[in-house]
């Protein structure tokens, strides 16, 4: 009875935990109105969540010295990420703000650990579904808070900082339920109900991007569902094939979208690419090891500055809108080359963990790579802020095995 409860206050504690890295706590947090939780509240989840994630991981040592073993370059691409402060442009920015990485690699590992890809999509599906009750409740009983004000009136963002995070947490929302395994009638009505209302929702954000991208990973998982793995050679580049159309698509979809709309939105992604030529004309000054994490955009930074004026007079952004250009810009195109590395080792395991079985779950892994590749076309996700994204590329990391394939797929 002890170890239940202990069982029980322990998938709370991931629940709290995932829910803090997507940023559901910071409700009404982004300069529209005044947040509903206190900062010091989520302040003190935050280090609950790092001291408790560390303290895990040093009880199951010998699990996470296991998993730390399977992929050595995202291991690498972290040490130099945590190192990146020594040729910081703005160090002390940048170690300041190192803590978030430790964050989001303690928990990754501990989460990787602890529970089998079957219990962290539950876990995920749980918090997620959470986040969608909670967005609606805060957008009918707190308007001002669960709704954009000034910048973009009437949008939704829910329990999140802003529109972008809601949209994509409702796309991963909607992954989860399309791979949630049912056992009854009961769990069956549950799982498509919050997956269409996790699917209606993602308009609200006006995230024409988060929809694009739910519609064609939902596609490819049904393609990767109904042409499982023969053993044939052949069909692996397929796979990456499908992965890199995917990619090519979002962006294409995505732009077309923005100029049918009549929204205003320029031919040139909304200012992306202006501002996207800058930022590879400072990075031939300094390619290798980039400028540090998060340095390039900090407060004052001159070239975030130049970057804005890029696009328009007056803006600042506040990042690439690129995962990837902003992974080179943290860590250069040594960070880059190794998470390549490992994006393509991973990809491949949870290909083959997927194809070796028959339970939907098992496609979790793929769905997670997929849903991040996709999603930092056109947004950052990857090491900037603390978020859920590199949190869910570690466990996926270090949790996804391959099954031994059984006999029959071996023959012929």
């Amino acid at each position: 009875m002890k170890r239940k409860y202990l069982e029980l206050a322990e998938q709370i504690f991931v629940i709290i935990s995932l829910t803090f890295f997507t940023r559901g706590f910071d409700v009404g947090r982004n300069g529209d109105a005044p947040g509903l939780l206190p900062v010091v509240f989520v302040t003190a989840i935050r280090y609950s969540v790092w001291a408790i994630s560390a303290f895990l991981i040093c009880v199951r040592w010998k699990k996470a010295l296991v998993a730390i073993t399977r992929d050595v370059f995202i291991l690498m691409l972290v040490l130099i990420i945590l190192t990146s402060y020594v040729w910081s442009e703005y160090p002390d920015f940048t170690l300041k703000n190192m803590q978030e990485i430790w964050q989001m690699v303690t928990f990754g590992l501990y989460f990787a650990t602890s529970y089998s890809v079957k219990q962290q999509l539950k876990l995920v599906a749980t918090t997620l579904a959470l986040g969608v009750i909670f967005s609606i409740f805060v957008v009918f009983r707190y308007p001002t808070i669960g709704k954009h004000i000034y910048d973009h009136p009437g949008v939704w963002k829910g329990i999140y900082d802003y529109k972008n995070t809601f949209g994509s947490m409702m796309v991963l929302s909607s992954l989860a339920f399309y791979l949630l395994k049912c056992e009854n009638q009961k769990q069956r009505l549950y799982k498509w109900g919050l997956f269409l209302l996790s699917i209606s929702m993602i308009p609200l954000s006006n995230s024409k991007t988060s929809l694009i991208i739910s519609l064609i990973i939902i596609f490819i998982l049904y393609f990767y569902r109904n042409y499982r793995w023969r053993g044939k050679i052949s069909l692996v580049y397929l796979d990456i094939g499908i992965l890199i159309l995917g990619s090519i698509s979002t962006i294409v979809l995505t732009f077309w979208v923005s100029i049918l709309s009549g929204l205003g939105k320029d031919v040139t992604l909304t200012g992306r690419l202006p501002m996207w030529h800058f930022i590879f004309t400072q990075l031939e000054e300094r390619p290798w090891l980039g400028f540090g994490r998060g340095a390039f955009w900090a407060k004052g930074s001159k070239f975030a500055i130049a970057a804005g004026q890029a696009v328009s007079e007056g803006y600042l952004p506040p990042h690439a809108h690129n995962g990837y250009i902003d992974l080179i810009l943290d860590s250069g195109l040594i960070g880059l080359s190794l998470f390549i590395i490992s994006f393509i080792l991973v990809y491949n395991r949870a290909l083959k963990f997927a194809y070796g079985s028959k339970n939907p779950e098992d496609y979790w892994p793929l769905a997670v790579l997929l849903f991040l590749t996709l999603n930092n076309m056109m947004e950052s996700y990857f090491t900037r802020l603390a978020n859920i994204y590199l949190v869910m590329y570690i466990t996926t990391a270090l949790s996804a095995m391959p099954r031994k394939p059984h006999k029959k797929l071996n023959s012929g």
